[in-house]
Protein backbone atom coordinates (compact mmCIF):
# COMPACT_ATOMS: atom_id res chain seq x y z
CA UNK A 1 0.00 0.00 0.00
CA UNK A 2 1.34 3.44 -0.93
CA UNK A 3 1.22 6.34 1.48
CA UNK A 4 1.48 10.00 0.59
CA UNK A 5 4.67 11.37 2.07
CA UNK A 6 4.18 14.41 4.27
CA UNK A 7 6.88 17.09 3.88
CA UNK A 8 7.08 17.33 7.67
CA UNK A 9 6.35 13.91 9.07
CA UNK A 10 6.97 12.96 12.68
CA UNK A 11 9.23 10.03 13.46
CA UNK A 12 9.28 9.09 17.13
CA UNK A 13 9.44 12.39 18.96
CA UNK A 14 11.47 14.32 16.36
CA UNK A 15 9.94 16.23 13.48
CA UNK A 16 11.64 15.28 10.20
CA UNK A 17 11.65 17.57 7.19
CA UNK A 18 11.49 16.55 3.54
CA UNK A 19 15.28 16.39 3.44
CA UNK A 20 15.34 13.61 6.02
CA UNK A 21 17.00 15.76 8.69
CA UNK A 22 15.38 16.36 12.10
CA UNK A 23 14.15 19.89 12.61
CA UNK A 24 16.07 21.87 15.17
CA UNK A 25 14.07 22.78 18.24
CA UNK A 26 13.74 26.52 18.87
CA UNK A 27 16.31 28.02 21.21
CA UNK A 28 14.77 28.50 24.68
CA UNK A 29 15.20 31.99 26.14
CA UNK A 30 14.21 32.85 29.70
CA UNK A 31 12.79 36.34 30.25
CA UNK A 32 11.74 37.88 33.57
CA UNK A 33 8.76 40.21 34.06
CA UNK A 34 9.32 42.08 37.30
CA UNK A 35 8.15 45.14 39.18
CA UNK A 36 6.42 46.34 42.29
CA UNK A 37 3.12 45.19 43.74
CA UNK A 38 0.07 45.72 41.53
CA UNK A 39 1.88 47.16 38.49
CA UNK A 40 0.48 44.63 35.97
CA UNK A 41 2.99 41.76 35.85
CA UNK A 42 0.40 38.96 35.88
CA UNK A 43 -1.64 40.81 33.24
CA UNK A 44 1.50 41.15 31.10
CA UNK A 45 2.30 37.43 31.19
CA UNK A 46 -1.32 36.46 30.59
CA UNK A 47 -1.68 38.78 27.60
CA UNK A 48 1.30 37.36 25.70
CA UNK A 49 1.40 33.67 26.61
CA UNK A 50 0.38 31.19 23.90
CA UNK A 51 -0.52 28.66 26.60
CA UNK A 52 -2.84 29.13 29.54
CA UNK A 53 -0.50 30.98 31.89
CA UNK A 54 0.49 29.37 35.13
CA UNK A 55 -0.29 31.74 37.98
CA UNK A 56 0.03 31.51 41.73
CA UNK A 57 -2.62 34.04 42.60
CA UNK A 58 -4.12 34.03 46.09
CA UNK A 59 -6.98 36.06 47.49
CA UNK A 60 -5.96 39.12 49.45
CA UNK A 61 -7.33 38.93 52.98
CA UNK A 62 -7.68 41.28 55.92
CA UNK A 63 -4.27 40.05 57.15
CA UNK A 64 -2.65 41.98 54.28
CA UNK A 65 -4.21 45.32 55.24
CA UNK A 66 -1.46 47.84 55.79
CA UNK A 67 1.08 45.53 54.11
CA UNK A 68 -0.16 45.06 50.55
CA UNK A 69 -1.48 48.30 49.09
CA UNK A 70 -3.08 47.75 45.66
CA UNK A 71 -3.72 51.46 45.21
CA UNK A 72 -6.87 53.51 45.34
CA UNK A 73 -7.91 53.17 41.70
CA UNK A 74 -7.69 49.39 41.40
CA UNK A 75 -10.11 46.50 41.77
CA UNK A 76 -7.25 44.10 42.56
CA UNK A 77 -8.34 41.36 44.96
CA UNK A 78 -5.60 38.76 44.39
CA UNK A 79 -1.83 38.75 44.59
CA UNK A 80 0.98 36.61 43.19
CA UNK A 81 2.65 34.61 45.95
CA UNK A 82 5.27 32.75 43.92
CA UNK A 83 5.46 33.40 40.18
CA UNK A 84 3.64 33.61 36.87
CA UNK A 85 4.72 31.57 33.85
CA UNK A 86 3.95 31.84 30.15
CA UNK A 87 5.38 30.83 26.78
CA UNK A 88 5.78 32.74 23.52
CA UNK A 89 7.19 31.36 20.26
CA UNK A 90 8.88 34.18 18.36
CA UNK A 91 9.63 32.07 15.26
CA UNK A 92 10.94 28.61 14.37
CA UNK A 93 14.28 29.40 15.98
CA UNK A 94 13.34 31.18 19.21
CA UNK A 95 10.95 30.46 22.07
CA UNK A 96 10.51 32.66 25.13
CA UNK A 97 9.82 31.25 28.58
CA UNK A 98 8.43 34.14 30.61
CA UNK A 99 8.58 34.22 34.40
CA UNK A 100 6.73 36.87 36.40
CA UNK A 101 8.04 37.70 39.86
CA UNK A 102 5.95 38.34 42.98
CA UNK A 103 5.75 42.04 43.71
CA UNK A 104 5.65 42.19 47.49
CA UNK A 105 8.92 42.88 49.30
CA UNK A 106 8.40 39.91 51.63
CA UNK A 107 8.77 37.58 48.63
CA UNK A 108 11.91 39.29 47.33
CA UNK A 109 14.06 36.34 48.42
CA UNK A 110 12.56 34.37 45.49
CA UNK A 111 13.93 36.71 42.85
CA UNK A 112 17.48 35.34 43.02
CA UNK A 113 16.19 31.88 42.12
CA UNK A 114 13.80 33.11 39.43
CA UNK A 115 16.44 35.06 37.48
CA UNK A 116 18.88 32.14 37.23
CA UNK A 117 19.47 31.46 33.54
CA UNK A 118 17.52 34.53 32.40
CA UNK A 119 18.86 36.64 29.53
CA UNK A 120 16.88 39.78 30.26
CA UNK A 121 14.01 41.40 32.13
CA UNK A 122 11.07 43.70 31.58
CA UNK A 123 10.58 45.90 34.64
CA UNK A 124 6.96 47.03 34.72
CA UNK A 125 6.30 50.47 36.19
CA UNK A 126 3.10 52.17 37.33
CA UNK A 127 3.50 55.96 37.28
CA UNK A 128 0.91 56.27 40.06
CA UNK A 129 3.26 54.48 42.45
CA UNK A 130 6.77 55.38 41.35
CA UNK A 131 8.31 54.77 44.78
CA UNK A 132 7.26 51.12 44.68
CA UNK A 133 9.09 50.60 41.39
CA UNK A 134 12.59 51.71 42.39
CA UNK A 135 13.61 48.44 44.17
CA UNK A 136 13.10 46.42 40.97
CA UNK A 137 15.24 48.81 38.91
CA UNK A 138 17.93 48.79 41.57
CA UNK A 139 17.83 44.97 41.76
CA UNK A 140 18.53 44.40 38.06
CA UNK A 141 21.22 47.06 37.96
CA UNK A 142 23.04 45.25 40.77
CA UNK A 143 22.41 41.84 39.20
CA UNK A 144 23.95 42.97 35.91
CA UNK A 145 21.05 41.52 33.91
CA UNK A 146 19.97 43.46 30.79
CA UNK A 147 16.59 45.04 31.40
CA UNK A 148 14.04 47.40 29.91
CA UNK A 149 11.69 49.64 31.88
CA UNK A 150 8.13 49.40 30.59
CA UNK A 151 5.65 51.99 31.82
CA UNK A 152 2.24 50.32 31.93
CA UNK A 153 -0.31 52.77 30.54
CA UNK A 154 -3.31 51.93 32.68
CA UNK A 155 -6.41 53.17 30.82
CA UNK A 156 -4.10 54.65 28.20
CA UNK A 157 -2.79 57.30 30.59
CA UNK A 158 0.49 58.09 32.30
CA UNK A 159 0.95 60.46 35.22
CA UNK A 160 4.49 61.34 34.08
CA UNK A 161 6.39 61.41 30.81
CA UNK A 162 9.01 58.77 30.02
CA UNK A 163 11.80 61.29 30.62
CA UNK A 164 10.33 62.11 34.04
CA UNK A 165 10.14 58.39 34.87
CA UNK A 166 13.80 57.95 33.89
CA UNK A 167 14.79 60.85 36.14
CA UNK A 168 12.60 59.75 39.07
CA UNK A 169 13.98 56.19 39.06
CA UNK A 170 17.55 57.26 38.25
CA UNK A 171 17.64 54.95 35.22
CA UNK A 172 20.87 54.86 33.24
CA UNK A 173 20.83 56.33 29.73
CA UNK A 174 21.67 52.97 28.15
CA UNK A 175 18.53 51.36 29.62
CA UNK A 176 15.47 51.75 27.34
CA UNK A 177 12.36 53.29 28.89
CA UNK A 178 9.18 52.69 26.91
CA UNK A 179 5.42 52.71 27.34
CA UNK A 180 3.19 49.70 26.74
CA UNK A 181 -0.24 48.39 27.64
CA UNK A 182 -0.10 45.14 29.62
CA UNK A 183 -3.60 44.18 28.45
CA UNK A 184 -2.73 43.89 24.77
CA UNK A 185 -0.68 41.11 23.22
CA UNK A 186 0.92 43.23 20.49
CA UNK A 187 2.02 45.89 22.94
CA UNK A 188 3.58 43.32 25.30
CA UNK A 189 5.28 41.58 22.36
CA UNK A 190 6.93 44.80 21.23
CA UNK A 191 8.24 45.45 24.75
CA UNK A 192 9.68 41.92 25.00
CA UNK A 193 11.42 42.31 21.64
CA UNK A 194 13.25 45.33 23.04
CA UNK A 195 14.34 43.15 25.98
CA UNK A 196 15.70 40.61 23.49
CA UNK A 197 17.61 43.37 21.67
CA UNK A 198 19.20 44.45 24.95
CA UNK A 199 20.22 40.87 25.78
CA UNK A 200 21.70 40.42 22.30
CA UNK A 201 23.65 43.69 22.55
CA UNK A 202 25.19 42.54 25.84
CA UNK A 203 26.11 39.16 24.37
CA UNK A 204 27.81 40.84 21.40
CA UNK A 205 29.75 43.20 23.67
CA UNK A 206 30.91 40.32 25.85
CA UNK A 207 32.02 38.32 22.82
CA UNK A 208 33.98 41.29 21.50
CA UNK A 209 35.73 41.77 24.85
CA UNK A 210 36.84 38.12 24.88
CA UNK A 211 38.24 38.19 21.34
Amino acid sequence: MDYEQSPDRVVGTAAVGSGGHPKKAPVPVKIIVAGGFGVGKTTTVGAISEISPLTTEAEMTSASVGIDNPGQATMKTTTTIAMDFGVLTIDQTLKLYIFGTPGQSRFAFMWDDLIKGALGALVVVDTNRIDDCYPAVDYFERAGLPFVVGVNTFNGQMSYSLDEVRWALAIREDVPVLSFDARFRGSVRDALLVVLDQALDKAIRQKSSYS
